[in-house]
């Protein structure tokens, strides 16, 4: 049976970042949707209301908004009825279940979540911190990171530490080389080092394309440790056995997403000033994080 395509309207008087987040998790659940997207920002007037509301008419199909004005949310909803299209505020439910919780209303407020606050600095911050110590740049501003993520080239430090980044954490990221020392700023870093384990025969892909792109496929892969399957497998346990010796938590990035890693990271950085705020007991050390973590 042939599946049937959708248009599905994002109507934001915001950047729409809400909406496309609850699209993507929900679409994901579905087998290759036929969904056509049509994305309506910063709506904040009925002049630029009327725009969507012509757009919804010509292609009609259901409506998903974060608006806070009452009139213009009342205008979207009256002009959805009428042409028998669905229309959803996706924040409505969680609004009320929190207004009923926490015992007062909820401000009309639109992009709340976007203020130049405390917050919004923290996370500027943050980036500048990460690009300032990308790929072992800076080893002495180690001891102002949040957390310092270590392994092979091409494990997803780097864009994993920008995600964290977005998160106002400052993540510093340091490659571990083979032949080459650790700088000693690690091993006094007050705040959680986390390595990034990957399988070789994915990081092999992953390096190869790297070469395309920087116009070295020519190199043969039995001539380049770099590609080469026994060199980056021993790269990779050689990566494994210092995380190891160290005491340093793993995870395996194989198979996981950027948001995936990032919410481990975060998980494992908890667990680490947990553990600080409670007295070690004296039979139990720390624990040793033999395990890769894997999904």
């Amino acid at each position: 049976m042939p599946q049937r395509t959708i248009n599905l309207h994002l109507v934001s008087d915001s950047t729409g970042e809400t909406l496309n987040s609850v699209a993507r998790a929900t679409l994901s659940r579905f087998d290759e949707p036929h969904v056509i997207h049509h994305r309506w920002s910063l709506i904040r007037s009925r002049l630029q209301l009327d725009r969507v509301l012509d757009g919804i008419e010509a292609e009609p199909g259901p409506v998903l908004f974060t608006v806070a004005d009452r009139s213009l949310r009342h205008a979207l909803e009256e002009h959805s009825a009428r042409l028998g299209v669905a229309c959803l505020s996706v924040l409505d439910p969680v609004m009320e279940l929190l207004q009923t919780e926490l015992g007062e209303r909820a401000r009309e407020k639109r992009a709340a979540q976007h203020v130049m606050d405390a917050d919004y600095f923290r996370r500027i911050d943050a980036m500048h911190y990460v690009l300032a110590h990308d790929d072992g740049q800076g080893v002495a501003g180690i001891h102002e990171a949040d957390v310092c993520l270590v392994g092979v080239s091409r494990s997803s430090k780097t864009p994993t530490c920008f995600y964290l980044a977005n998160r106002g954490i400052k993540a510093a990221n340091v490659p571990i080389v083979p032949g080459a020392t650790m700088p000693p700023e690690l091993n006094e870093a007050p705040c959680p080092v986390v390595g990034l384990h990957i399988e070789a025969g994915a990081l092999i892909e992953i390096r190869r394309h790297r070469l395309r792109l920087i116009g070295a496929a020519g190199v043969r892969s039995d001539a380049n440790d770099y590609v080469d399957h026994e060199a980056v497998k021993a790269e990779i346990q050689a990566a494994r056995r210092l995380c190891t010796q160290h005491g340093w938590p793993v995870i395996d990035v194989t198979r996981r997403s950027i948001e995936e890693t990032a919410a481990t990271v975060l998980q494992l950085m908890d667990a680490w000033h947990e553990r600080r705020r409670q007295p070690a007991m004296p039979h139990e050390p720390e624990d040793p994080a033999a395990d890769v973590l894997g999904r």
